[in-house]
């Protein structure tokens, strides 16, 4: 017996409600015409890569970052209009943002 035949024999008369459950990574984001600019740099001997360019909320961008930040399981931060992430990961994040339907741009090596 299922949980829910379970909770149907204790509770004859309930109905359950439908709930759609949205995920902050499957909220729409704005995508905009222009390329987001992704480039490489080093910063106190350490490798970054900076993606600038974003001209839509900074909420929605602050949302692709966290996302890029927990599916490469990197650090990074959002600044001044920029994501900034830690480590060279150019190639990965530009698969994710065409994939999600943004335009990219590598700038820098």
């Amino acid at each position: 017996m299922s949980l829910e035949d379970q909770l149907k024999n204790l509770f004859p008369d309930h109905q359950p409600e439908k709930q759609e459950i949205t995920k902050k990574s499957q909220q729409k984001i704005w995508l905009q015409d222009a390329p987001i600019i992704c480039k490489y740099e080093k910063r106190k001997g350490k490798p970054i890569t900076i993606l600038e360019g974003y001209t839509g909320a900074d909420k929605d961008f602050k949302i692709l970052a966290k996302e890029l930040k927990t599916k490469l399981s990197v650090g990074g931060t959002f600044k001044n209009g920029a994501i900034i992430i830690q480590g060279d990961y150019r190639d990965k994040i530009m698969e994710m943002l065409e994939e999600k339907g943004f335009k990219v741009k590598r700038v820098g090596g």
